[in-house]
């Protein structure tokens, strides 16, 4: 490329229409779009969300599976000032209520039914506060003025509008209007807002700026090497970093193909490499023990696969050699980054497998690493200590949380990451551990707190600790210890569906031990790391 890629998403998209008009931006079931045909859609649901009142700061959320009209949806409200609000399609109504009421979310774009679920009734079954009696469609989300259902098998209500029913609401915006809009952001402006819950079980909104999302983007993208010939199956969801920035955004800015799964399975993954000449798989490590482990996997021509990153999880030492040497990649790399900081570290190119699985490479362009002891000193090369991040893409803080965002950036600028780490002599970074309680299943995180309160909400459970262990296909699972009220009895199976009607299936403890009573300290805390040294299964 000649030119520099642009530093907000408007300026993205019409720049993307100029570089790469013909070139296929998106193919989903059988449709293609290309970059000018991208362009002219987002212009178009740019101007529905302008007919709706949606105005430059507004957060505009979306609760749907990757498909085309995500992305439309998404990079439209961005283009008009509003900041994206991702919700994980396995959320249930009180997690994606939290996020919304916390967000003060204006319009909810959602793919209602998806794989069975009732977004809409699960939102409506959310009891409403006394006082919170208003016109829009949701009662317990008083800011909440319009839902747009990407499924149409939503009854008709004044507040809840089809997909095409919303595109036709451009028709009474004009043009100049939308492009002063897209002109009016700056790459200071939010553009998105993913929230976390971190170790208190309380969901933050980490703020990230139009050239920061872009940035993300950008220095995966150069890491990848993508290009206008790369075919790109993107299977980790748009509403997580992974999916979204060094997914959809870096494909953008470099002009690849966008092949959106929705769910993820096994011989269909393969059918779409085969049928559609994949080149680019990156995805939580389960994604590529699963194709590994498929007996039909020999049946399939994926001789196109050129570059992956497994990353979101921990990491068998072996998958990068069989990754290279079954599935046929050509390059394969490891990447260490959280909601905060999307890419902090990603292998060198042509990097020695052993050594991808044994760090994460070094620290991308525009981000620094300091690895610290308790007190803040640097320590030597090689030796554990907190990983600490500062540069470019490093989150601006937490929305509406300046007591939290004080907790976990510094006064010189570095972001606590939590995390435990070392650096090796050629300045890569291993992860070998975490402050923090949280835990990765499957590419997501799993904070303990939060599970932690619903099993306490419970009313025959006293008192429950909530650890990840090991799990030969997920990476880590979670596993709740369980003390009981006097006289009360429970069963594992109880306990799961329990929680199976209050969270996201990810979040669901997959064992259950109940204790007389926990292993302790001298202040009476429950000792986690004695829990985690316990069989998975008792």
């Amino acid at each position: 490329m000649t030119t520099s890629v642009p530093r907000t998403i408007p300026s993205l998209i019409r720049w993307g229409s100029e570089q790469f008009p013909t070139n296929p931006a998106i193919v989903d079931q059988g449709t293609t779009l290309t970059y000018r045909e991208l362009h002219d859609q987002i212009k178009q649901a740019a101007g529905a969300f302008v007919a709706l009142g949606v105005k430059h700061g507004d957060r505009v959320a979306i609760w749907a599976p990757n498909q085309t009209e995500f992305v439309v949806a998404m990079l439209a409200a961005e283009s008009v000032g509003a900041a994206f609000v991702p919700l994980n399609t396995r959320y249930k109504g009180g997690e994606a209520t939290t996020i919304l009421e916390r967000s003060r979310t204006e319009v909810l774009v959602v793919a209602n039914g998806f794989l069975g679920a009732d977004y809409i009734g699960m939102l409506r079954g959310v009891q409403a506060r006394a006082g919170d009696a208003h016109s829009g469609p949701i009662a317990a989300l008083p800011h909440l003025r319009e839902i747009v259902d990407l499924s149409g098998t939503s009854p008709a209500a004044e507040n809840i509008r089809s997909w095409d029913d919303f595109l036709a609401l451009s028709a009474r915006i004009d043009p100049a209007e939308v492009d002063a809009r897209w002109d009016a952001v700056t790459p200071e402006d939010i553009c998105d807002i993913m929230f976390t819950s971190g170790t208190t079980g309380v969901p933050k909104g980490v703020l990230t700026a139009h050239r920061q999302t872009i940035g993300v983007g950008d220095v995966w993208a150069k890491g990848a090497g993508l290009s206008t010939a790369d075919r790109y199956a993107i299977v980790n969801p748009f509403f997580h970093g992974f999916g979204y920035k060094a997914g959809l955004i870096a494909c953008l800015t470099r002009g690849s193909t966008i092949y959106p799964v929705a769910m993820f399975n096994t011989t269909s993954l393969l059918r779409l490499i085969e049928e559609s000449r994949i080149t680019v798989l990156p995805g939580a490590p389960t994604i590529f023990t699963s194709l590994m482990d498929d007996p039909q996997l020999d049946t399939f021509d994926i001789s196109s696969l050129r570059f992956a990153i497994a990353g979101a999880a921990s990491v068998p030492e072996s998958l990068f050699e069989r990754m290279l040497s079954v599935l046929g990649f050509e390059q394969v790399a490891q990447a260490y980054g959280l909601t905060e900081c999307i890419v902090a570290t990603q292998s060198r190119p042509n990097e020695d497998p052993a050594h991808v699985a044994e760090t994460t490479g070094p620290a991308v362009p525009g981000i620094e690493i300091s690895v610290v002891d308790p007190s803040g000193t640097p320590v030597a090369m090689g030796s554990d200590g907190e990983i600490l991040l500062r540069g470019d893409t490093v989150m601006l803080g937490y929305f509406e949380d300046e007591e939290a965002t004080r907790a976990a950036i510094d006064t010189d600028g570095w972001f606590h990451t939590g995390d435990i780490g070392r650096l090796d002599e050629h300045g890569c970074l291993k992860i070998t551990d975490r402050i923090k309680d949280m835990f990765i299943v499957g590419g997501f995180n799993v904070y303990p707190a939060e599970v932690e309160n619903i099993l306490s909400s419970h009313p025959d459970v006293l008192e429950s600790a909530v650890v990840g262990v090991p799990d030969e296909r997920m990476g880590t699972v979670g596993k709740a210890y369980i003390t009981l009220r006097r006289g009360a009895t429970l069963t594992e199976e109880e306990i799961v569906a329990f929680c199976r009607e209050r969270l996201a299936n990810f979040k669901i403890p997959r064992h259950v031990t109940f204790l007389e009573e926990f292993p302790r300290n001298a202040s009476g805390k429950i000792l986690k790391k004695d829990l985690r040294e316990t069989p998975a299964t008792v």
